[in-house]
């Protein structure tokens, strides 16, 4: 079963002619922001206000006039207001993503997700901050989710050092509720894991507090939305039906994009001694076979699948696989505009690009766009860029109806259709 799904969507997910009404060589692109530390996430107030985080280095907002405040931040970086002593950088992890509150222009409240040694082992978390009226400081620090795993210790895996997969993304759904996406930090316990608050999608109130609404299997953490993830660093929420979706780094095959399912497995099981496999390196068969070594990508995912249905027959099935390529696709949004002809309201992607054993390097954006049932994928286009690529580490809509993406290597950009 997987195996063919793993073909059917690799059918589905070849880049295709860009559909009449947007011609992508028509994309215009202006540096709002260069020389930063790995950007990891923007958000966006109406005015063009934009919160960015940077991964070792802190919490700002650029305002609309293009000043800069620095807010918060990471250990002992220099030229922030105040810094979080706790807060450090290392492998993956470092402070990742931010959201304003929906509520904001009354209660101010802004949400950064970062990692932090206050406990032992070290955890990630998700913080509550007030920003001051001039949006020059942050106030009223309050962790409201304060257990997410954090990987203390290098293990015997490609890139198998402290502080892998953590997830990141934080976003608000239509409905108002708060979404934390996590990682498995390479621990082949946590993704099927009831209480151990990695490899899930954690849906919240501001408060940190489960969703009413959140219907996990029994014995399960409350906050728990979905379970069963590898490394989610992407979601977003479809224009029309509002259901969560999202985008998730394979292991050397098959990144996925999923339309989630409220209490729903998304079936990564890396334990060894599991679906037919031994013994793996580190009690961790993420990578296997052949961790370290290129080979056919199909091969791979029969042996260690992304989504194992044999063991979970109920698993939310992916609608796109990137064509069973592990590519680094990190980051989602849904454009949103006329000025963006057919592709208004279609799923952007930001890939990063990793190239192994062969698989081409991939950096780049590509437009998803689904069904009328708005519950599979039907095209798929890779941007013609007008820019050079880079690890698109984060892609969101601004309020001026242009995609914002940044880059690893330390430039957030804008990009606008043309007429």
């Amino acid at each position: 079963m997987a195996a063919s799904l793993l073909a059917g969507t690799a059918m589905l997910s070849s880049p295709a002619i860009a559909q009449d009404g947007m011609n992508t060589t028509m994309l215009t692109h202006e540096v709002v922001l260069d020389d930063l530390d790995n950007p990891w996430d923007m958000a966006f107030l109406d005015d063009g206000t934009m919160l960015f985080t940077e991964k070792c280095s802190g919490l700002s907002v650029r305002m609309p006039d293009g000043t800069v405040n620095a807010l918060y931040g990471v250990g002992e970086a220099e030229g922030y207001p105040e810094n979080g002593t706790d807060l450090f950088c290392e492998g993956q992890a470092g402070m990742m993503g931010v959201a304003f509150d929906p509520e904001f222009d009354s209660n101010r409240r802004i949400y950064v997700y970062s990692t932090s040694n206050m406990s032992e082992p070290h955890t990630n978390r998700l913080m509550r901050f007030t920003l001051s009226e001039d949006f020059t400081s942050v106030a009223e620090r309050t962790d409201i989710v304060d257990d997410v795993p954090y990987k203390m210790a290098a293990s015997d895996h490609p890139f198998g050092g402290p502080g892998a997969h953590n997830g990141g993304r934080v976003r608000f759904g239509p409905d108002g509720a708060l979404f934390l996406t996590t990682g498995d930090t390479h621990n082949s316990e946590v993704p099927q894991s009831p209480t151990i608050m990695g490899s899930k999608v954690l849906r919240i109130d501001t408060d940190g507090n489960a969703h009413p609404d959140n219907s996990p299997p029994e014995g399960f953490d409350p906050r728990t939305y979905t379970y069963g993830h590898r490394n989610v660093q992407g979601i977003a929420f479809h224009p029309e039906t509002g259901a969560a979706i999202t985008a998730e780094h394979g292991p050397w095959h098959s990144d996925e994009i999923t339309v989630l399912v409220n209490g729903g497995n998304a079936g990564w099981d890396p334990r060894p001694n599991m679906a037919g496999r031994g013994d793996c390196p580190d009690d961790y068969c993420g990578y296997s076979p052949n961790q370290e070594d290129g080979m056919n990508r199909y091969e791979r995912a029969a042996f260690m699948p992304m989504t194992d249905f044999e063991t979970y027959p109920d698993a939310m099935p992916p609608i796109w696989n990137n064509n069973g390529w592990s590519q680094g696709t990190s980051s989602a949004a849904f454009l949103s505009g006329e000025q963006w002809g057919d592709w208004d309201g279609a799923m952007v992607v930001g890939i990063m690009g990793i190239g192994f054993g062969g698989t081409p390097i991939g950096q780049r954006i590509d437009v998803i766009q689904f069904n009328d049932d708005h519950d599979d994928v039907y095209d798929v286009t890779e941007m013609t860029l007008p820019m050079d690529p880079g690890r698109f580490r984060s892609v969101v809509m601004g309020p001026d109806g242009s995609l914002y993406t940044s880059i690893d290597e330390g430039t957030i950009y804008k990009l606008t259709p043309g007429n």
